[in-house]
């Protein structure tokens, strides 16, 4: 039996350790890497047709799985052009090992052709960025980068010298037993028994949820209940939190709707939940927090904290609901739910009103009429901008429906590349991406991978021919819009060059029937719907200083984009408020 090089024997060990695809782009000092993939059953190269789809795709694929996902870029400009996706993944907690090939390894540092660092270069993106020097090296130090990814959440990068890939492995590399799962952490008795004391003092409590409250939707909501709190959420924590909820006012931040900003201002203590709620200018600065968090970096990094909890949102409130007493007066809940109900009533209709026959079609219809015709178990990506707004207010999760987007770091042109992450893990799953034309455009050509690869992703392009969310913070600046019109093709005659079906909606009223072609279409399709590029959203609190802004652009903007089936959501929740 030939004797294995060090290509092969790090393949072997990404598949022990359960990665079952390998995305990049082939080249030169990779060769080795992609040849012993070729050689092994147990993965796959998935040929992407830019290395920052090859990242973005292993980021959603570890988010659907929960599983180690990886990804591979040449020497030089080949990996880094992972660096936005493994910004993006490791921001999202997804854990991702990155390969990133190297020069020759006698030539580092002597300004060989396609030189960089990449083991300095990753490090800010990344829990553990290391180079490989010697064959000897590789096993640990690739045993050590899996650990941080999995165990840490997030991602590790590997460097490897294409020379040293192709050299002889050792003899007996030791098999080190690999983490394949994060452990749950449960607080200190002191955090539960302060945490305890400051809930039973309260009057008047909030829970604000993040994507820390993965699995622990029953917890929540028991926990909501005892103590008879309103439950906001910031767009991460939609997913997890919103649906089978009878104590939900909203969200909060940018994109926000609804009650949340009132509930978390109008307490007594504010517990947040598994977040890292980005936007401090709208947290209260007047109220008590309580901070729950898994990461304890995370804790009070955006807030002042009364209380730092160290702990997954699960076994904290499993700590919990035991020992809090029950609270008796639900008149803040009742008040808050009252008030949610009456701020979604003023904003549902906004694209109900003549939406068949507006044309362009309202981009707000269209993500209406998605959430309706959508499996109940679809996974859908999403696009950073004005698509955002539309998936936060329209998307109508169910504990089942999975919604991925850079949601974190803020990209665009993330959709279409996670979109192929997540249909990997399940050809038989419906996969939409839900597409701006900006970030489309901007990596469009893996489109072709779809095709490639006969994947059933269904690209929906929101197409207002410009970057809506950067003229909106134009707007919100007092600036007129300049550089932001995009001249387009017909994107649905491009999808049916390069082989896949598309079809171009231009009125509303050939919109759900477009729906339901791609849907029934058993391999890729893109439905382009041109969309009102006027159809504009506004945070549920703004400055004067905002408004300013708005007057001085533009007084006819369309401002509320509607919140969908939430209202429905809203109003069955009032049922609870009991009549006087």
């Amino acid at each position: 039996m030939a004797k294995q090089n060090v290509a092969e024997q790090f393949v072997d060990i990404l598949a022990r350790a359960g990665v079952r695809r390998l995305y990049g782009v082939v080249g030169d000092s990779l060769n080795p890497v992609v040849d012993a993939v070729r050689r092994n059953p147990a993965i796959d190269w998935i040929h992407v047709r830019h290395e920052e789809t090859a990242a973005f795709a292993a980021g959603a694929e570890a988010q659907i799985t929960g599983r180690l996902a990886a990804c591979a870029g040449s020497c030089g400009p080949g990996n880094l052009h992972l660096i936005n996706g493994l910004y993006d993944a490791h921001r999202s907690m997804a854990p991702v090992l990155a390969l990133a090939s190297h020069i020759p390894s006698s030539e580092i540092g002597l300004g060989y052709f396609q030189e960089t660092h990449p083991d300095q270069l990753f490090r800010e993106c990344s829990h553990y960025s290391e180079l490989i020097s010697s064959p000897k090296q590789m096993p640990r130090l690739l045993h050590t980068a899996i650990q941080n990814a999995v165990g840490r959440g997030g991602v590790s990068v590997v460097s490897l010298p294409g020379d040293i890939a192709d050299q002889p492995a050792p003899e007996k590399a030791v098999e080190t037993a690999l983490v394949t799962a994060r452990p749950t952490v449960r607080p200190g008795d002191a955090e539960i028994d302060a945490l305890v004391a400051m809930i039973d003092a309260a009057d008047k409590v909030t829970l604000f949820c993040g994507s820390g409250t993965a699995g622990a939707h029953a917890e929540v909501m028991e926990f909501a209940g005892k103590i008879k709190s309103p439950v906001g959420h910031a767009l991460r924590g939609k997913e997890y939190i919103q649906y089978d909820n009878p104590y939900d006012v909203g969200m909060s931040g940018l994109l926000g709707y609804g009650a949340a900003y009132e509930a978390t201002h109008e307490c007594d203590l504010l517990i947040l939940l598994g977040t890292d709620f980005p936007y401090n200018a709208f947290l209260p600065d007047d109220v008590q927090i309580a901070q729950v968090d898994v990461r304890p970096e995370h804790l009070g990094r955006r807030s002042k904290l009364d209380l730092a909890v160290w702990g997954d949102v699960r076994e904290t409130l499993r700590c919990l609901i035991p020992r809090v007493r029950a609270k008796e007066n639900r008149r803040f809940l009742d008040r808050m739910l009252k008030k949610h109900a009456g701020a979604l009533e003023g904003v549902v209709k906004a694209y109900t009103r003549k939406a068949e026959k507006h044309v362009p079609v309202h981009p707000e219809y269209v993500a209406a009429v998605l959430d309706e015709l959508a499996d109940d178990d679809a996974v859908f990506t999403v696009d950073t901008g004005m698509c955002n707004v539309w998936a936060a207010r329209y998307l109508t999760p169910n504990g089942r429906r999975r919604v991925i987007g850079s949601f974190s770091h803020g990209s665009m042109a993330n959709a279409l590349p996670m979109a192929i992450g997540a249909q990997f893990t399940d050809r038989r799953r419906q996969v939409v991406s839900m597409s701006g034309d900006g970030g489309f455009a901007m990596l469009m050509g893996d489109f072709l991978t779809l095709v490639q690869y006969d994947l059933p992703v269904k690209v929906v392009l929101f197409n207002n021919s410009s970057l809506g969310m950067v003229e909106l913070e134009m707007l919100v600046a007092g600036l007129p819009s300049y550089g932001t019109a995009n001249r387009n093709p017909d994107f649905a005659a491009v999808a049916r060059a390069c082989g896949a079906h598309g079809v171009r909606v231009e009125k509303p009223g050939q919109l759900a029937g477009a729906l339901r072609d791609a849907f029934r279409h058993k391999g890729p399709a893109l439905v382009d719907v041109v969309t009102d590029p006027n159809a504009l959203s506004i945070p549920p609190k703004i400055s004067a200083e905002m408004v300013t802004g708005f007057a001085l652009s533009a007084s006819k903007i369309v401002l509320d984009g509607g919140v969908g089936r939430m209202l429905q959501m809203a109003r069955s929740n009032l049922r609870n408020v009991p009549r006087p």
